[in-house]
């Protein structure tokens, strides 16, 4: 390991990893605290908004106990999954614990791939109308009559920016999309160009993110299905199932959208047989790290690791070292 310099903690940069599902992105975390330990304690902040429910580990890949007693994480089942957690939360969520860890003399480390969490992090959010439920409902209830794919014509009329890069099917998107559009008569894609939100006070330094990208997607296509596959035989269905067996839980909520999940309670409704359950995760998690590659092609300021690169863990451990020693 090389030698880091004898300075405070507060002076040391706040390092994130990023990248799309399944790339390899806790592996790379826990191969830097075990290069810089015992010198430097790491401690985790996830960037993740499936990992904040509780009673949802096998379908989030959520770390297990043992690891999280190696290496602190925060930000890990702190909501259950009737109550939503924004972008907005996490920033000021992240924030608070950037400067707790500082003080204790630790590293904070920003380890997902829930890129709006990091944009509201470091450049803030618009001001976007709060949800309404009615609007929500009437929404939905076109939709039942209409489809999806209408509804995003709709859009495509109002808002055209934002009706481009979202798929005729993103019922979740294009129903927000909607809705800011009706409360406040501007489309959402102008609110986000004209960022209000206050940055958070613990911006990312230059060279301080890390994107494990793949060259090549069929790498990652393989890897999402070998993941998804595990997951139903360690028992996805049947923790879905408990989720259900609440009663109060339901597929409009942000965590039973989660990829996975949502198509887990689709199929225990019947909506396709349980034969097919495999194919349409794999496909939902497809689009899924289709888009955050998207997000992540849009910043300029990441230093990239092919993820299929045989030494991709070790790679992104010295660009780490080397921006610590800048």
């Amino acid at each position: 390991m090389q030698t880091l310099p004898p300075r405070p903690p507060t002076s040391w940069p706040v390092l994130a990893i990023v990248g799309p599902t399944a790339a390899g992105k806790t592996a790379a975390a826990f191969a830097l605290a075990q290069a810089l330990a015992p010198r430097v304690a790491v401690e985790i902040v996830s960037m993740d908004s499936a990992l904040v429910y509780r009673g949802m580990d096998i379908g989030t890949a959520k770390p297990t106990p043992g690891e999280r007693a190696r290496v602190a994480h925060h930000l890990i089942d702190i909501r259950d999954p009737l109550h939503a957690y924004s972008a907005a939360e996490f920033a000021r969520d992240a924030t608070r614990l950037i400067a707790d860890i500082r003080a204790r003399g630790a590293l904070p480390l920003i380890v997902g791939g829930t890129l709006l969490y990091l944009k509201a992090l470091t450049e803030g959010l618009a001001e976007l109308p709060v949800a309404d439920a009615a609007v929500r409902a009437q929404l939905d209830e076109e939709a039942r009559a209409v489809g999806w794919p209408a509804m995003h014509t709709e859009l495509a009329r109002v808002d055209p920016v934002t009706a481009a890069r979202l798929a005729p099917a993103d019922s979740q998107r294009i129903q927000r999309a909607l809705e800011v559009w009706r409360l406040s008569g501007q489309p959402l894609s102008t609110l986000l160009a004209s960022t209000k939100g206050a940055a958070s006070a613990c911006p990312m330094s230059a060279g301080a993110v890390f994107s494990l990208e793949p060259a090549d997607r069929g790498w990652l296509h393989e890897r999402i299905a070998q993941r998804l596959h595990a997951m139903l035989q360690d028992g996805l269905l049947d923790e879905v199932r408990a989720l259900r067996a609440r009663g109060d839980l339901h597929t409009d909520l942000p965590s039973m959208r989660c990829v996975g999940y949502r198509q887990c309670w689709q199929a225990l409704d019947g909506a396709f047989p349980l034969a097919e359950l495999a194919q349409r995760g794999i496909a939902a998690t497809r689009q899924l790290a289709r888009r955050q590659l998207t997000w992540l092609r849009a910043m300029p300021g990441r230093q990239v690791i092919a993820a299929d690169a045989p030494d991709a863990t070790a790679q992104l451990v010295r660009a780490a070292l080397r921006r610590l020693n800048a």
